[in-house]
């Protein structure tokens, strides 16, 4: 029970991160296009709403432990690919700005491993998966 226990610590401490991140996002969406468009993507005005989504959504499947296997791997996917996009080499001769770019991107690499060891843990007894896949507790 204290393994069930600690991976619902570990989903509520992931969904901590994505759940906010994915309301902000979706509520300064134009702060978030121009972001975007600094960064060099197209479309940014239709990548900004999908990027808030998967957030919100992903961060809100890991909370309640649903397809604990795939969704922690498709996130962890992700945070690798938005602290390379986001974070890697930014910063340019401003030292303070380069090394919390580093730090961020350093951040989005453990969440990803984190993500990773919890796809590989599974979502524990304390999931909507146990509910749905009527496992023994």
């Amino acid at each position: 029970m204290l393994n069930s226990l600690l991976l619902l610590v570990a989903r509520i401490l992931i969904a901590a991160l994505f759940v906010p991140a994915g309301i902000s996002t979706l509520s300064n969406i134009a702060g978030t296009a121009s972001y975007f468009a600094g960064l060099g993507f197209p479309l940014p005005t239709l990548v900004a709403p999908g990027v808030g989504l998967f957030e919100l959504i992903g961060g809100f499947l890991v909370l309640i432990g649903f397809q604990a296997r795939v969704v922690p791997v498709l996130l962890a996917a992700f945070a690798l690919a938005a602290g390379l996009i986001g974070h890697y080499g930014q910063g340019g001769d401003d030292a303070a700005m380069a090394f919390m770019h580093q730090q961020a991107l350093m951040k989005d690499i453990a969440t990803a491993g984190g993500l990773l060891a919890l796809s590989v843990a599974g979502a524990g007894a304390i999931s909507l998966d146990r509910i749905l896949l009527r496992q023994p507790i």
